[in-house]
């Protein structure tokens, strides 16, 4: 994979940045700005290089067209901020507006183009209408380089087909992420410990089926533990449940057991009858959900067990929360787990997503666990062994 050392002089030249700053929004205010953070010392390099910096990114799901909910603008006001210095956000991604943007900038300078998913070739499946988008793109450019690592897995116009059109490189996030992640898959110090958690156990089959073949335990939780429960013969109540995994989770709690994986469930499980901050709560046992309760957290007893496991390993990857971790009454399982993981002595990944947003949410800094990956899709697919293609298409 090329990195920014192989791009040689940068010194005036139009350096398109892809980074992640798909950050939380609550109106105009940014709750978590740890990819923005994230995205700076690779800005900062290329500053000093004296590159004229064009950041791209997205932010949320708009619909192919500019929508005021989804600027950048807030990204930009922040981003300035963290560089010290102002950062202009153009009126358009890949227009009259970007094009003024890109002209305006002085060596050293950064400008951000508005949310390239305005632009419906962004995430177009048709291969001529994002290369119509990655036209435009790299016409505003003379080099490209991929750093947010949070949109690797997808064939987008800014990700993948921009690459093609320019001299690329990986940015220094990307390159720490994926050398990070690869020695999960390649070598990790035992005993490794997984802790997996999350909504739907479907957005997890892919890496539990991997995981299963190298990791020593897997521990389960949210709302993606009720499909094992059920596959079990427990009952769930009203809990996220997904009928249809019900077999292939089957299969794999037996390959489990064949292959002597340990697969730890919750013995005891925090149930309310709505999700609410004013909601009543109680604990019960994980097989003894009555029919009008939801599933919210993981037990006491199941968040000492998996805090003791976590504890005594040697490489930790936690994906996932383990219970409605923004309400406070079922946060408790999420920060058992965070906190295992900070007292922990081995090594620490986090794989992005909402297991980041979470500890940060519950008070932990960053500086507690080794890594925090930024991209909870990509890290997953990563550990899965998938191909990439914003990543292939960086390879010599």
């Amino acid at each position: 994979m090329r990195t920014l050392d192989g791009l040689g002089d940068l010194h005036g030249r139009t350096v398109l940045l892809r980074s992640d700053l798909n950050v939380p929004l609550d109106g105009s205010t940014i709750t978590d700005d740890g990819r923005v953070k994230a995205s700076v010392p690779t800005i900062q390099a290329l500053r000093q290089r004296g590159a004229r910096v064009l950041v791209t990114a997205h932010l949320g799901r708009p619909k192919g067209a500019p929508d005021e909910r989804f600027s950048l603008a807030p990204v930009g006001q922040r981003l300035g901020e963290l560089l010290g210095r102002s950062v202009a956000v153009a009126s358009d991604v890949a227009g009259a507006g970007a094009r003024a943007a890109a002209d305006a900038l002085s060596v050293g300078e950064v400008a951000l183009l508005e949310n390239v998913r305005f632009e419906p070739g962004e995430t177009s499946k048709d291969d001529s209408e994002r290369a119509e988008l990655a036209d435009r793109l790299a016409a505003l450019a003379d080099v490209f380089v991929s750093d947010g690592f949070g949109v690797v897995h997808r064939k987008q116009a800014s990700v993948y087909d921009v690459a093609t059109r320019l001299p690329n490189a990986a940015g220094q996030l990307v390159q720490a992420e994926v050398e990070v992640l690869q020695r999960l898959v390649d070598g990790p110090k035992r005993p490794y410990v997984v802790v997996l958690g999350g909504s739907k156990v479907s957005d997890k089959l892919g890496v539990i089926d991997s995981l299963l073949g190298r990791a020593d335990v897997l521990l389960i939780g949210g709302g993606m533990v009720f499909t094992f429960l059920a596959a079990q013969g427990h009952p769930v109540g009203r809990s996220l449940l997904e009928r249809d995994q019900l077999d292939t989770v089957r299969g794999h709690l037996d390959r489990a057991r064949s292959d002597g994986v340990k697969i730890v469930l919750p013995t005891d499980i925090v149930i309310a009858g709505e999700v609410s901050p004013d909601a009543r709560a109680s604990v019960v046992p994980a097989d003894q959900i009555p029919d009008d309760a939801l599933g919210l957290d993981i037990g006491p007893d199941s968040a000492a067990t998996f805090a003791t496991e976590v504890r005594a390993a040697a490489t930790v990857f936690w994906n996932g929360p383990m219970g409605v971790f923004e309400i406070d009454t079922f946060a408790h399982g999420t920060r058992a787990v965070a906190e295992a993981m900070a007292e922990c002595d081995g090594h620490t990944v986090i794989g992005g997503g909402d297991s980041a947003a979470a500890v940060r949410r519950l008070g932990f800094d960053d500086g507690a666990f080794d890594h925090i990956s930024t991209g909870g899709g990509a890290s997953l697919e990563l550990l899965e062994g998938k191909t990439l293609p914003g990543l292939t298409v960086l390879e010599d």
